[in-house]
């Protein structure tokens, strides 16, 4: 009949009618229908023959409903149990301690554990004592919830009621307690169960041994441990499991593979959690060998590895730069039958995005469907974010488009990169519109995004649109942290803006946040720029009060103004006590220092400092170089500076700076030919000329009165787009002025007004200076067209 799969309900009708026509009574065929039902787990059928009884008389006995409704719970069928269960208590149907232990355990499994308790308290008032497997119901339940002193008194309870606590009453009170990090209790139950004459079985060990072990107590672990084997308890697969990996997490390899080696001895074959276990511990000390070696002795063990197996490696592969290891671990998870998921390509975009491959990472993008994957916003998001980066703001671009229109939505990670992007490439329109567009979402940005937006207007020297975006995230509520404060006094700092940094300070203060080192250098930087200091020094030593360690960058600061004040003593000083502070100087500390030293005449100090620069692990870069040529040249050592220049160039060193000091150099010294020589070179080298780089040229010129040469440069700036500025004017205004050409040192002056530069104290002193007849007419003529 039940093979036939005909309707129940039309079944217990044809019953029924039957009965009514027979008139009997007999209730045992029903019970023998619907046990058919749940015998082979039709508990469908089963529940709708029973709620189809509507006479009170043919309902199956309390023995046989407590069995449903036990089937039902067991197979999680919740719904179907409370229509069975309220169907029982609209028929009056009497409750045993079993009908009472199977609701609340229902109460428990789906997290009512109150209820749960409110049922077993209620027993009792209708006259019907729980028994301890009642009890030990509504305890799990308590432990689950992570009530375990609730389930402690529960227990205390139980025995004063006479009811003695079983050894998995005790098992489970032991795991709730481990399970709460409150592993030192809980071995306390596990000696009050040795004292009751129970006996723990290797449940109750490994989840002792799994609460030490999550606590970071691996000693106490290994104890539990021993004491399980003297006890005569075998470990079993579970607890070498929780031992292998708990000393995975704390990083441990040495005893986890020790671990291995003795479930092998034991007997005890280890399974893929273990070997993801050690797999993961290995990719956390970034020992990819050992972890790949593994994996291969998972295949040749025929252990099939999961997604989760090959995510660690793929991960791993990617974090140690090994992209081309990672794509064929891929492949061979493919190969093997298992599909990537979207993280696993989420990490493998990442891992190209990091190394610039973007090519790479595009066509895992766009392969991930003919993978059967589609990509999430994970996906886009670290090819979007690593293209922002890059200011590949087009690309990024585009594949937000793309992300847009397979319906996936933006978020604060993508908002966050694109504002950064911009913000970066000096486009504070476009930022400043990704963050209103992020509001208008009721997205709230977070610190980095604000501190993004904040530096993005400082740098671009908009200081106003600096403080206007504070105030935006002020007036959203966002609370900003030393970090948002700190790149506000930083940018304030740059900007020339040092009192109202030093305001921003007070506030900072005021507020209780504990400004850190980057807050300090910024401050101290400011003032060094601006010669003051004394007041950098006292920043420096209110740092220092508070237990805020300086950086190499603070002590970078401190020198630079020292230098540029000429107190080359105090800035060696502060030089040499580098090294004692635990910190190590960097390429920019020495180019500080030695730059100091060009500038105040003594070579050979900054030589000295040069030579010593490599047995520090810190080899001379251009910066070094430019500063020794300019030293050079500035003290008449042109053939020094010359020597320096060529070492250099073979070292790939030669910039437009180096070019300027060196053809400086030569034509201070009178030497134009050299100097033209070396503008020449920078074209055959592919260095690009600066504005600096024509006016010390149209200088030399002017003065050997080469007029004709010194406009020829002045043309060529021109075509290069770059701008005259009011040292190069001045430079051909005197030029003209010295051999008399009146002509046209006046139409230079008209195009200088023209171009929007204003003249200076030194060009109109040359102008008042020259000997015309109606010179007071021309002058007021000159200074019409301004």
């Amino acid at each position: 009949m039940v093979g036939t799969r005909k309707p129940p309900l039309e079944i217990l009708d044809s019953i029924v009618t039957f009965y009514v026509e027979c008139g009997g009574s007999n209730v045992v065929v029903f019970e023998i229908l619907v046990n058919a039902y749940r015998k082979v787990g039709m508990l469908n059928e089963a529940a709708s023959v029973f709620l189809g009884i509507k006479n009170d008389e043919f309902l199956p006995t309390l023995v046989f409903c407590n069995s449903l409704l036990k089937d039902l719970a067991k197979c999680n069928r919740m719904e179907l149990f409370w229509k069975v269960y309220d169907r029982m208590l609209e028929a009056k149907m009497s409750h045993d301690v079993y009908t009472y232990s199977t609701v609340i355990n229902a109460h428990c499994k789906v997290g009512n554990v109150e209820e749960g308790r409110k049922v077993l308290f209620g027993m009792e008032e209708k006259g019907c004592s729980p028994n301890m497997v009642t009890y030990n119901v509504v305890i799990g339940g308590l432990c689950k919830r992570g009530a375990v002193d609730e389930a402690l008194e529960l227990k205390n309870l139980m025995a004063g009621k006479g009811l003695v606590p079983d050894a998995y009453t005790y098992s489970i009170l032991v795991d709730g307690f481990c399970k709460q990090k409150r592993s030192e209790e809980a071995k306390s139950i596990l000696e009050e169960m040795f004292g009751m004459g129970l006996h723990p079985d290797h449940f109750t060990y490994t989840a002792l041994v799994d609460g030490f072990m999550k606590q970071g107590k691996v000693e106490d672990a290994l104890r539990i441990k021993d004491e399980m084997v003297a006890h005569g308890v075998s470990l079993t697969l579970v607890t070498y499991n929780v031992l292998v990996g708990g000393f995975c997490k704390v990083g441990e390899m040495t005893k986890a593979r020790a671990l291995m080696n003795e479930m092998s001895v034991m007997g005890i074959k280890p399974d893929t959690y273990t070997y993801n276990s050690l797999i993961s511990g290995y990719y956390k000390k970034k020992n990819m060998v050992e972890a790949c070696q593994l994996l291969l002795e998972m295949k040749k063990w025929n252990l099939a590895p999961t997604v989760f197996t090959y995510g660690v490696i793929i991960n791993g592969l990617c974090h140690c730069g090994d992209l081309q290891a990672a794509n064929g671990v891929l492949e061979q998870m493919i190969a093997g039958g298992l599909k990537p998921n979207a993280v696993l390509f989420s990490t493998l975009i990442k891992g190209h995005v990091q190394q610039s491959r973007f090519d790479e990472a595009i066509t895992i993008l766009k392969g991930m469907k003919e993978k059967g994957v589609l990509p999430d916003i994970f996906c886009y998001n670290s090819l979007i974010i690593g293209l922002c980066k890059a200011k590949k703001m087009k690309d990024a671009n585009n594949f937000l488009n793309e992300m847009i229109e397979r319906g996936l939505k933006p978020n604060e990670y993508t908002y966050g990169a694109f504002i950064d992007g911009y913000a970066k490439v000096g486009n504070m329109q476009l930022a400043y519109g990704y963050f209103i567009e992020m509001l208008g979402w009721g997205m709230a940005p977070n610190d980095i995004i604000c501190s993004a937006l904040i530096d993005g207007h400082f740098k671009d020297g908009n200081v106003t649109g600096a403080l206007s975006a504070f105030r935006l995230l002020l007036g959203q509520g966002i609370i900003p942290d030393i970090q948002t404060y700190s790149v506000l006094i930083h940018g304030l700092s740059t900007n020339g803006k040092i009192e109202e940094a030093m305001e921003v300070l007070s506030e900072v203060l005021d507020k209780g946040l504990v400004p850190d080192v980057f807050t300090y250098t910024s401050l101290i930087s400011g003032f060094c720029k601006q010669g003051d200091l004394d007041r950098a020094f006292q920043l420096y030593d209110e740092m220092c009060q508070k237990g805020i360690t300086p950086n190499i960058v603070t002590y970078n600061s401190l020198i630079n103004g020292l230098c540029k004040s000429g107190d080359m003593e105090r800035a060696r000083e502060l030089f040499d006590g580098i090294s004692r502070k635990g910190l190590s100087m960097n390429a920019v500390t020495y180019a500080t220092i030695i730059d100091g030293y060009c500038k105040s005449g003594n070579l050979a100090e900054a030589f000295q400092l040069m030579d010593e620069m490599p047995s520090r692990g810190v080899p001379p870069d251009r910066f070094i170089y430019c500063a020794l040529v300019d030293g050079c040249c500035k003290a008449g050592n042109t053939e020094k500076a010359l020597s320096l220049f060529h070492e250099m160039v073979q070292k790939g060193f030669a910039s437009t700076s180096s070019f300027n000091a060196l053809i400086d150099g030569f034509s201070k010294s009178g030497k134009l030919v050299e100097a033209n020589q070396l503008f020449e070179d920078m074209v055959d080298k592919h260095v690009t000329p600066d504005d600096v780089t024509y006016t010390i040229l149209i200088n030399s010129h002017c003065k050997a009165g080469l007029m004709k040469e010194a406009e020829k440069l002045f043309l060529e700036i021109k075509k290069r787009n770059l701008k005259p500025n009011i040292l190069t004017y001045t430079l051909l205004l005197r030029g003209y002025n010295n051999i008399g050409s009146r002509d046209k040192m006046f139409a230079l002056f008209d195009e200088m007004v023209t171009a929007g530069i204003d003249p200076d104290e030194v060009i109109n002193g040359m102008l008042e200076r020259i000997p015309l007849i109606s010179e007071a007419a021309n002058t007021e003529a000159i200074f019409n067209r301004n």
